[in-house]
């Protein structure tokens, strides 16, 4: 799911307990991807200027020369994202829409390509800033990993074994330019009009369920049809089906829907409300059979 986010251009909210592995997840995409890599642990002190640089006086030359932040590089893990004031959130607001920084009326583009992996997490409160609609909107996908099964975690143990050191180093497979490449194709992903309406009509059902305060924007129905397209090149083809739409709504859709206040204290959630739709809405082809979708012809 991270994969089919970064391959559809997007940023990427990881949201799990501690110990999952979500900073490692974030460093292993930046050493296979071959981006530059720079971690941003998100504190209740944390300035805005500390994450897109600031102008430092030089008295050699008697100006000011920009000094940039760990914005300015591939992959950003923005660690621990929900514990810092929403001043300094707002500061990746830019950078992650525009692929710009502006610092005192000047504005300095980002290299492309520029992800972010953010990660929170979901069950501690005390001194933490839950992120506003708008900037959770941001956010191609939310996703988390879970606990793994005893077999997994077994294996995690002999790999670290076996590895004799703590520290894990991998190959890289592409760099930025090849990553680019592949972001370009999946561009060239066919996606048929009936599977086109189908994500609008998952977005527009989210609006109308009865526990919903506020349903997901147009933005996600665009969302849901670029990670679709994206998470079906990863499973070998160059066009959508609706099996595709259907495993990426949750991450897509979920983080997008407000329930309505009288559920909070209730187990329903964005999730729950994605998933309710899913089994309400018609999938195409099943009208003309249950056949399912078949590759578009032409």
């Amino acid at each position: 799911m991270v994969l089919a986010g970064v391959l559809a251009g997007g940023h990427v909210l990881i949201e799990d307990l501690p110990g999952l592995g979500k900073t490692l997840a974030a460093r292993s995409f930046a050493q296979t991807l071959g981006l530059r890599f720079a971690r941003a642990q998100f504190t209740p002190d944390l300035l805005p200027a500390d994450l897109t640089g600031s102008f430092v006086y030089d008295q050699r030359t008697a100006e000011f020369d920009f000094r940039p932040g760990p914005l300015f590089t591939g992959l950003l893990l923005a660690d621990e994202i929900n514990r810092t004031p929403p001043k300094t959130q707002s500061a990746l607001l830019e950078a992650m829409q525009e692929g710009q920084v502006t610092v005192e009326g000047q504005t300095f583009p980002l290299e492309a390509p520029f992800h972010v992996l953010a990660t929170a997490n979901p069950v501690e409160y005390e001194g933490t800033y839950p992120l506003p609609e708008a900037q959770l909107d941001r956010f191609l996908m939310r996703v988390s990993f879970g606990y793994p099964t005893r077999d997994q975690e077994w294996d995690v143990l002999r790999r670290r074994l076996d590895r004799r050191q703590e520290a894990q180093v991998l190959e890289p497979v592409t760099d930025a330019a090849g990553l680019l490449g592949m972001q370009a194709a999946i561009e060239t992903v066919t996606v048929e009009e009936s599977v086109g309406r189908y994500c609008v009509a998952l977005a527009s059902a989210t609006r109308e369920h009865p526990h919903v305060q506020m349903g997901s924007s147009l933005r996600g129905a665009l969302a849901l049809m670029l990670t679709a397209r994206s998470y079906a090149v990863i499973g070998g083809r160059d066009y959508v089906v609706p099996e595709d739409v259907k495993a990426v709504a949750p991450s897509v859709l979920g983080h997008r829907i407000s329930v309505k206040p009288e559920l909070w204290m209730s187990d329903v959630d964005g999730s729950t409300v994605v998933r309710s739709v899913l089994s309400q809405v018609e999938t195409p082809g099943a009208r003309e059979g249950g056949a399912g979708f078949e590759r578009p012809r032409g």
